[in-house]
């Protein structure tokens, strides 16, 4: 990167995945934005530098942005808005939304781009919101402003994060055409992200050496379950549980291996919890620990997370956060446009 300095804020913040990958990049974060307070404790131990204003974005003014701004210009305002009515998941994979009051989030993303006016913008969602009127709306008004709001839905494995995770992207620019990075050819498996890892008893990571505890009975399942790859229905039939036992009974990946030489399943909030989805161990009779599941997330090896809150909080930061490395590489694509513009 060259020595430019170009500013951003980044609303949503989670616990800063989006602003590792940004700052990688080679942009400033001045402000950002993040009502839960684990969240923004997390996200201020690895950028102090940085502002965080712990409170709801509907209270969020633009004067408030700006006065932490200063005399900087602000080229990209990135956000993540909380949609998880639109989660396939969340939706149990039916067609119509689920009601969430966060839902309406993404019109303060727009009501913050409207009033501040950053010459770039970068949104990153689950692939639903595509087909959301408020959403489809927006985009128009988007349109209408001058950004050419660009929106596909990506494939995260394919910008060397090792893990399958679709999501929309949209990005824009008041300085001309913004395309949306395209992916790279780098391939990055679970062995090549966590194989060279210590059993977690033998670390002297404190986020690795977080396991979770089973029953005797759900331990004797992980230890009858193939490694590398093996799911719930490679089990005895004795070992088939009740809720599993009807027809077309789906999530299919609970209680499944993870493949040493494959792509990650996707790391969602319940990444520490084998009955959440295919979250165990290649080969070691347990569930994923809180650094495998960063790892996979792209972060750094040495990314603080806070070791003092429960697992499933642990969980929640990792698998809300947005892959650093995907952020790294559409940022970077960002950065690039700027400076092609002379910002």
């Amino acid at each position: 990167m060259s020595s430019s300095c170009f500013f951003s804020v980044d609303l949503f913040a989670g616990c800063g995945g989006l602003t590792q990958g940004m700052h990688a990049a080679g942009f400033k974060t001045m402000v950002a934005v993040e009502l839960e307070a684990v969240a923004a404790r997390a996200y201020s131990l690895n950028h102090p530098n940085t502002i965080i204003l712990t409170k709801d974005v509907r209270q969020v003014t633009s004067e408030e942005i700006k006065l932490h701004l200063g005399d900087n210009p602000l080229h990209l305002l990135a956000g993540c808005p909380p949609c998880q009515g639109f989660s396939s998941v969340r939706r149990l994979n039916r067609a119509e939304f689920a009601p969430d009051n966060r839902n309406g989030l993404v019109e303060e993303y727009f009501r913050l781009i409207k009033e501040l006016r950053p010459l770039t913008i970068m949104m990153e969602n689950v692939p639903g919101l595509l087909h959301y009127s408020l959403f489809q709306s927006i985009r128009a008004e988007l349109g209408a402003l001058g950004y050419a709001p660009q929106v596909e839905i990506v494939n995260v494995r394919n910008y060397g994060v090792p893990q399958n995770r679709k999501r929309l992207v949209m990005v824009g620019s008041l300085l001309g055409k913004l395309n949306i990075s395209k992916g790279t050819t780098e391939r990055v498996t679970v062995r090549d992200t966590i194989a060279h890892l210590p059993k977690p008893a033998d670390s002297i990571d404190p986020l690795h050496r977080i396991v979770a505890c089973h029953t005797p009975k759900i331990l004797e399942r992980i230890k009858l379950t193939p490694k590398d790859g093996g799911s719930r229905k490679d089990l005895p039939k004795e070992y088939t549980l009740e809720c599993h036992k009807g027809s077309n009974i789906g999530f299919n990946d609970i209680y499944g291996r993870l493949r040493w030489d494959d792509y990650s399943t996707t790391i969602t909030s319940g990444c520490l919890n084998p009955s959440k989805g295919r979250f165990l161990h290649p080969e070691q009779d347990r569930a994923l620990t809180p650094r495998e599941a960063a790892l996979l997330q792209s972060f750094p090896p040495d990314y603080k997370f806070p070791t003092d809150i429960p697992k499933q909080a642990l969980a929640l930061l990792i698998g809300n956060a947005l892959p650093p490395k995907f952020s790294y590489y559409q940022s970077k694509n960002i950065y690039e446009h700027l400076q092609a513009h002379n910002a």
